[in-house]
């Protein structure tokens, strides 16, 4: 499992413009079951994203194609971790 944090690193109107195929992107890989949550931080300085996924490596070069990151605007941070509790009903956090 994955927590990935986008830090924005440009105007938020420069991303404002790339958040259609941001969205898109992320739709993506949320019906492939790679990503199981997102959305923003609060205050809107960059967003999270959960990911299952046992290949960090194959996870960093599918973060390097959201249009965020390859126009600029934002960076990626992963951090890895093995959820070994969940709340009733979150056990799809525990698998691959």
């Amino acid at each position: 499992m994955f927590i990935v944090t986008l830090t924005y690193i440009r105007p938020l109107e420069e991303l404002d413009a790339l958040m259609d195929a941001h969205v898109a992107w992320l739709k993506k890989h949320y019906e492939s079951g790679l990503f199981v949550a997102s959305g923003r931080q609060v205050p809107r300085k960059g967003g999270v994203i959960l990911a299952r996924s046992g290949d960090r490596a194959a996870l960093e070069a599918l973060l390097a194609r959201d249009p965020f990151v390859q126009d600029g605007v934002a960076r990626t941070d992963v951090i890895e971790f093995v959820p070994s509790m969940t709340a009733p009903g979150a056990e799809v956090l525990k698998t691959l």
